[in-house]
């Protein structure tokens, strides 16, 4: 992907492009970079951009407009979203027709036309067929996002920052998993630190300043209180986050922490883990860049739980998480809370 970015950047634009898979933000993101570098303006962009709906689009609707001679620019865009849901219409004949044209045209497109297929997901078994094995030169995939705190320091370096390990962490842990959100809110944390000096690291104190977490009461320091099966200073902690971030979010995202910290311990139990190198298990993990930093900690946490530990602790998180999606009655997040550190910490 970066390199897909750094040749459009360049000036170097396709004919076409096939942007594939769930990740809405990066394609928006990415069309917008051609945009900018087709046009010469603003107004030109918008006086030469056109967006067509697969619901409301054929084939031959795109065909005939993606032919056509752009009027007082050199090239014209046109977009074509949810592309997934071509419009099929007109007997089997003249939709073999339309295809027979569009594959004529994915052959020898236009120069004076910029085309983009904007696909949410296609069938495995129906991307091998027309019309979407005539974009196959053109596609570039969009996963949905597996490793968020990578990408959020992928961002911040694009600014030129970096963050530091413990401020990767905590920006990780409380921000939503998505290409959209990290976005904005390392846009949002550039613009805070940049207000504090003109370069250099992202700090945890920035993080906390800029997301509003406190330095006391975070789930860094109830990991650590878990990891210590200390039962008082656990569910004190998670009490006051609930407090700071309402009681329901708040533990929606002790939820969401807790179950990952659970589920490294378990891997860090499987055979031979605790003799590969620290880069290995912190991919394993699913720790990358700076997270490697703290794969070291789950050495330790493994071998204060047994896996009967490790397995009844992740039950009791799917049972709370069952409660608060109201598959099983409680009484309120606080009751609920405190019940599930009893759970975890096997003092019921």
């Amino acid at each position: 992907m970066k390199q897909l970015r750094k040749q459009i950047a360049s000036g170097k634009l396709q004919p076409v492009y096939f942007l594939l898979g769930p990740e809405s933000f990066l394609k928006e993101e990415l069309t917008g970079l051609i945009r900018a570098r087709a046009f010469t303006s603003e107004d030109e962009a918008d006086l030469n951009t056109s967006i067509m709906y697969g619901q409301d689009t054929t084939l031959g609707d795109i065909v005939s407009r993606a032919s056509e001679i752009p009027m007082f620019t050199e090239r014209k865009l046109l977009v074509v979203r949810h592309a997934e849901k071509l419009r099929k219409t007109g007997s089997a004949k003249q939709q073999k027709q339309q295809h027979e044209q569009f594959r004529r045209y994915c052959q020898n497109p236009s120069t004076s036309t910029i085309l983009v297929f904007d696909a949410e997901q296609v069938d495995r078994k129906e991307v091998q067929k027309s019309p979407w094995k005539e974009l196959k030169p053109y596609q570039h995939d969009f996963p949905k996002l597996r490793q968020p705190d990578q990408f959020a320091a992928e961002r911040a370096e694009s600014y030129g920052w970096e963050f530091e390990p413990e401020a990767l962490k905590t920006f990780s842990a409380y921000i939503d998993p998505s290409t959209r959100e990290i976005a904005r809110e390392v846009e949002k944390l550039v613009m805070y630190a940049s207000s504090h000096r003109k370069r250099g690291k992202i700090t945890p104190n920035d993080v906390y300043e800029c997301v509003g977490i406190s330095k006391q009461y975070n789930v860094f320091e109830l990991e650590k209180a878990v990891a210590a099966k200390n039962l008082r200073l656990s569910s004190g902690i998670s009490l006051m986050i609930m407090e700071q971030e309402g009681q329901k979010q708040g533990l929606l995202n002790i939820l969401r922490y807790l179950s990952t910290f659970y589920l490294r311990i378990w891997k860090m139990h499987t055979p031979g883990t605790r003799q590969q190198p620290l880069s290995e298990t912190a991919k394993m993990l699913g720790m990358y860049g700076k997270q490697e930093y703290f794969a070291k900690n789950y050495l330790d946490y493994a071998a204060r739980f047994s896996l009967q530990e490790i397995e009844n602790g992740i039950l009791a998180l799917r049972r709370a998480d069952a409660a608060l999606k109201g598959l099983e009655p409680y009484a309120d997040e606080k009751h609920l809370l405190l019940r599930l550190m009893q759970e975890l910490l096997n003092q019921k």
